[in-house]
């Protein structure tokens, strides 16, 4: 595996780790990036872009960060509270007047930060080609019932969390989440990172600047590396008929993610694009200054963190912890520690601040796994910024 990039002194551990990816995890090609402080110390990138091995990743090579679009959009409806906006303990109902219906008027806008809104799933779930479609989510969320009386308990909003926040930033901006992170966020911090993809970055370069994702291997050469889910995780997914099945199949079958045309659509929850020093930038402008930028003040860091919903989760079947629109450090997404908040995505990718230490962290790969909340090539990662750290 040829490595790339540059790590701080100090930050070494990292680099270890990054390269033990490769040689023991089963990592095909990825990249790890951390700032601290608002200045860049990691940047490392690895193995190949391509599934067949003969397109070596580079600097700007992309990813589709699945959940860990989740972090990103939720800055948005943030951002619009801070700006005297949006108010986080409004209804749903007052900025989207037909989400009212079906006893949906109880849902506020905490509640779809906070995974409590109670419309994890959809009765009729869309199809991939409808999904490409802006406005036929949020139409169907608004169409659904609560599974649960809303706000009483959380539970993943998988798919669904992304067609709400979308359509409340619609109705108060005229704008899409999307447009409005290119505008207001990705712009100003230079950052390679975006919903909806736009036609000049899926051709940059020789072949495109996004690298497709394909299956990793599960367990590593070695013993002890495979992580067997719990009996009770595995029959949620496994029944067809569960509240968490149904969650992750909101869109039927899941669209193809190599697909240009859905890497050029903006869902919210699942297909943001981005590199590893993009993620991390972002996350390095939340809690600080980044090049004369700050996204977040301080009040709302503390309210992106502070603990929103807490204990067994109604659709992932483990015990979760989320502050507004972020996972925080536990058990089944452990960060760097108790006030780090970010989010994962399903099959590796990872974005997280920790303001007390000034760590922000971005990784992303293109050897998709099955894992929801805590990849071990990510968890490996984070341990060695915990080493550098505590050395």
């Amino acid at each position: 595996m040829d490595m790339n990039g540059t790590v701080a002194e100090g930050f070494e551990p990292v680099r270890d780790a990054f390269v033990r990816n490769f040689d023991v995890l089963g990592e095909r090609g990825a990249a790890v990036a951390v700032y601290r402080d608002g200045r860049k110390v990691v940047d490392l990138w690895g193995g190949a872009r391509d599934v067949d091995g003969t397109e070596p990743w580079q600097r700007g090579t992309a990813q589709v960060i699945r959940s860990a679009t989740k972090g990103v959009a939720a800055a948005v409806p943030l951002l619009l509270h801070q700006r005297g906006e949006l108010d986080l303990d409004a209804p749903v109902g007052e900025y989207w007047p037909e989400f009212k219906a079906h006893g949906k008027d109880r849902v506020l806008v905490r509640h779809v930060l906070n995974h409590r809104a109670g419309v994890p799933l959809l009765d009729h779930p869309i199809t991939p080609e409808e999904a490409l479609d802006p406005y036929r989510g949020p139409e169907a969320v608004a169409a659904q019932a609560p599974v649960w009386e809303p706000g009483t308990d959380h539970g993943y909003h998988a798919l669904t969390y992304g067609w709400m926040l979308d359509e409340l930033v619609r109705r108060v901006t005229g704008r899409s989440a999307g447009e409005w992170i290119a505008e207001t966020i990705a712009g100003p911090l230079g950052l390679d990172l975006w919903l909806g993809l736009p036609p000049e970055e899926e051709a940059a370069g020789r072949t495109g600047r996004v690298g497709p994702l394909a299956d990793a291997p599960e367990s590593a050469p070695g013993p002890g590396l495979r992580v067997r889910p719990k009996r009770a995780v595995s029959e949620a997914y496994d029944d067809p008929h569960s509240v968490t099945r149904r969650a992750f199949a909101a869109i039927t079958p899941f669209p193809d993610q190599n697909d240009p045309a859905y890497r050029a659509s903006a869902l919210p929850a699942t297909n943001g694009i981005a590199t590893a020093h993009g993620l991390a930038r972002f996350y390095a402008a939340l809690i600080g200054e980044v090049d004369g930028t700050r996204l977040f003040d301080p009040a709302t860091v503390e309210a992106a963190r502070a603990e929103e919903s807490a204990g067994p989760d109604r659709v992932l079947v483990v015990t979760t912890r989320f502050g507004l629109g972020y996972m925080l450090h536990g058990s089944a997404s452990p960060l760097l520690g108790p006030g780090s908040f970010g989010h994962p995505g399903r099959g590796g990718a990872l974005g997280f601040a920790d303001p007390e230490t000034g760590i922000a962290l971005g990784y992303v790969t293109n050897g998709f796994r099955k894992t929801v909340t805590a990849d071990p090539r990510a968890q490996a990662l984070v341990r060695a910024v915990r080493t550098v750290l505590k050395g």
